[in-house]
């Protein structure tokens, strides 16, 4: 069985000793106690799974706030396209694409603005998406973003409520539903 050593880009017979000068890693002979308050960390896939719920409760929330204020929401069939949801104003179909966060950074909450292929992360672009429509869970704020305004950032940070700096760059966009009904 042929094994491949990380630290030295080196394949290894199972069982084989490490060449001269390069020590093999030992393993710790056991993890120390966990505290019984400490929570056990997540694994990637914990973490995606609870991230993906998180996003998909905002979509639901986004599809309650948007019809409660008299849009009509629809969303394509699939996961192909670049937007969640079709909004229809009454006088034109925007599309849109939904983010949520918790996550906070330098005392401002932050959201990925961008989609991932095997190349990295890519900006949301006019062609692609009509608005990205952040909702901040903890203040049940929503920012109302044209792509326009960000489409060569792949993160945008948003003022909490009480933040100082009110003139913070993206806080005019604190729940400015009217932009959709702009022609």
């Amino acid at each position: 069985m042929r094994l491949f050593h990380w630290a030295h880009g080196d394949i290894l017979q199972k069982d084989q000793p490490p060449k001269p000068g390069r020590p093999r890693r030992k393993r710790p002979a056991s993890t120390p106690p966990r505290s019984p308050n400490s929570k056990p960390e997540k694994t990637a896939q914990e973490y995606e799974q609870t991230t993906k719920r998180r996003g998909e409760l905002s979509e639901l929330a986004f599809i309650f706030k948007a019809t409660s204020l008299g849009f009509h929401v629809s969303k394509p069939y699939g996961d192909s396209e670049r937007y969640d949801f079709i909004l229809d104003t009454g006088r034109r179909l925007l599309r849109i694409q939904i983010k949520s966060t918790t996550t906070m950074f330098c005392g401002l909450y932050r959201i990925n603005a961008h989609r991932r292929t095997n190349h990295g992360s890519i900006p949301y672009q006019p062609n692609e998406v009509d608005f990205l429509i952040a909702h901040v869970i903890p203040e049940d704020a929503w920012f109302i973003l044209p792509i326009a305004e960000i489409q060569d950032r792949t993160s945008v940070l948003f003022p909490p409520r009480n933040h100082p700096r009110k003139r913070a760059h993206f806080a005019a966009y604190r729940e400015a539903w009217r932009l959709l009904r702009e022609p």
